[in-house]
């Protein structure tokens, strides 16, 4: 007959397994419309996802809020899917219907706070270890994971009419990963005169042409019949 201890052991093995499986699975999130209440004593409150949101990111020129708003507006120019949750542990920021690889990096002249001069441009092109989640452990090697890069500035320099919104205040440089990894002053930032010394500024308009374009093109150089 099996103890009492025994049935216990068992049991908590068990638990103990399952918790760790639940652990390793990913969380699978769904887009939200704000409407959801908080709840407490299983009955809804008076205020909402969308209450926490305005509170939250209404200043969409702070550091935080302007580089995933960035990452939007590259998403919308490039007809990425944001149908899914974004997810900021992924190796690269967005992949495009043509299935190109995309990291977005943002600066600013203007921050919310009280400033003494315009804030010097400079974006980081870092590598980064990404997370493998076949192994579930980040990677050793240091990479860039992204086809290329697209570096957006908020070019707006008055205070009393910048808005993040207006996308005629933006400007956007595309750059291969391909060349960041050749490029010879950093390889930890890159600074507004350097990059225009490897790419010239685009329109929101302009992106998808430009990525697409220059995808294609490098394709193309790879064939064999091109060699």
């Amino acid at each position: 007959m099996i103890s009492f201890n025994q049935k216990w052991s068992t049991y908590f093995r068990t638990r103990q397994k399952t918790e760790r499986m639940n652990l390793s699975e990913k969380l699978h999130l769904e887009i939200k419309n704000g409407d959801e209440k908080f709840t407490s004593q299983n009955q809804d409150l008076n205020f909402s996802l969308l209450d926490f949101w305005k509170w939250s990111v209404s200043d969409i020129l702070s550091n935080a809020t302007r580089g995933i708003l960035a990452e939007f507006i590259v998403a919308k120019g490039l007809s990425a899917d944001i149908a899914k949750v974004r997810n900021e542990w992924d190796a690269f920021d967005l992949i495009t219907p043509e299935g190109i690889k995309i990291e977005v990096k943002s600066s600013a002249y203007l921050q919310s706070w009280e400033q003494s001069d315009y804030s010097k441009i400079s974006f980081s092109i870092k590598a980064a270890k990404p997370w493998d989640w076949a192994i579930d452990k980040r990677s050793e090697l240091a990479i860039r994971s992204a086809d290329f890069y697209v570096f957006c500035l908020l070019n707006h320099k008055d205070k009393s009419t910048v808005n993040p919104l207006n996308l005629n205040q933006w400007e956007f440089y595309v750059v291969s990963t391909e060349e960041l990894n050749n490029y010879t002053r950093s390889q930890y930032s890159i600074t507004l005169n350097s990059l225009k010394k490897l790419t010239n500024p685009l329109k929101f308009e302009e992106l998808s042409t430009a990525i697409n374009g220059t995808a294609l093109n490098r394709r193309f150089k790879q064939l064999p019949h091109f060699q």
